[in-house]
């Protein structure tokens, strides 16, 4: 018996009315990067930061409406809410996923929160193949989440200028049972646990819990803990990990790397971007470079392929792949084959 496909019925994308410039990120860095320096060097023109409302889990439930208002899904039909959404959000130990489910009217399904960093989409779409594959009982499931985790960047902090561009929004992405369309084809997840502490918010947790003296610093804590090893072990292995993602995804696909047709990439410096794409032989239009949007965590993969479907740079027989990497650390990849089967 030939297993059940998955396919993708579509997207949802909520993103907030406020940005910070180059200029004001330069700013912010008090002159330690130039504004031309954050647009060449870093990729940022602008990014999305959070207004008044844009709480983590309020930013999930607009792109999860948006996602049934593109599709016309019915949320009554929704199994299970996979949320992707951040840890930081309106108040700590409450379930993302369950707040969705019920502003949405998902009366049906159950919900779960999973966290990955920002490779947790790519993580918790092979997650929801996996589910829709091995439970008879399992036909839609909604992948979603918010993002906010700019708020604890600290601009005078030289060794954090890989995260000056996390930005905010929140991205859902519904997959289906037998949809026959846009089939979520290979996934491929490599991680690499000596990492793990590395990165971080380092104040307010059980081990360094905020006090009356830390509480400012507290909010501005998100730090490259251990910044030597971390850099020195990414410059060995980290784009070895991501091809090897790609590479092992389109194998399990049945397909080789001049088949992509699109690269659904995360927000990274202009030249890591640049290079990934020459190494796998795609020229810039087969991609978005999110340089308007800044780093926008877990949702940057679906906001990249929902922008590329306006734009028709996805189109029927597109192949698309997903890339992601986290903090932790941990590398992954996914094969779309747009279209009809």
């Amino acid at each position: 018996m030939e297993k059940p496909t998955v396919g993708i019925v579509g997207t949802g994308i909520y993103l907030p009315d406020s940005y910070l410039t180059a200029k004001e990120i330069s700013e912010q860095t008090k002159g330690v990067w130039s504004e031309e320096a954050v647009k060449e060097k870093l990729g940022i023109v602008k990014k999305t930061v959070p207004g008044e409302n844009d709480g983590t889990q309020e930013m999930g439930v607009l792109a999860a409406l948006d996602a049934l208002k593109n599709t016309g899904v019915d949320p009554k039909d929704i199994d299970v809410i996979i949320c992707v959404g951040e840890e930081w959000k309106e108040y700590p130990l409450t379930t993302s996923a369950l707040y969705i489910q019920d502003k949405i009217g998902a009366v049906n399904a159950w919900g779960i929160d999973v966290a990955n960093r920002c490779c947790t989409t790519v993580s918790a779409m092979k997650m929801a193949k996996d589910m829709l594959i091995a439970d008879d009982t399992v036909n839609l499931i909604m992948v979603v989440g918010g993002y906010r985790n700019g708020d604890f960047v600290d601009y005078t902090d030289k060794d954090m200028s890989m995260m000056y561009n996390l930005g905010a929004g929140g991205g859902a992405i519904i997959l289906k049972k037998n949809y026959n369309k846009n089939l979520l084809l290979g996934s491929h997840i490599i991680a690499d646990g000596s990492l793990s502490r590395t990165a971080g918010v380092e104040i307010g947790g059980t081990a360094n819990p905020i006090t009356c003296d830390n509480l400012e610093e507290s909010k501005k804590s998100l730090r490259l803990m251990d910044p030597k090893k971390m850099k020195d072990r990414l410059n060995v292995v980290s784009m070895p990990n991501w091809f090897m993602c790609i590479d092992k995804a389109l194998e399990k696909s049945n397909l080789e790397r001049k088949d992509i047709d699109y690269l659904a990439i995360l927000h990274i410096k202009r030249s890591g971007h640049q290079s990934m794409l020459d190494e796998l032989g795609l020229k810039e239009d087969q991609s978005i470079y999110l340089e308007d949007y800044g780093h926008i965590g877990q949702v940057d993969q679906i906001l990249s392929l929902h922008k590329a479907l306006k734009e028709k740079k996805v189109k029927d027989g597109s192949v698309v792949c997903m890339i992601a990497a986290g903090i932790g650390y941990v590398w992954a990849a996914n094969i779309i084959k747009w279209g009809g089967v």
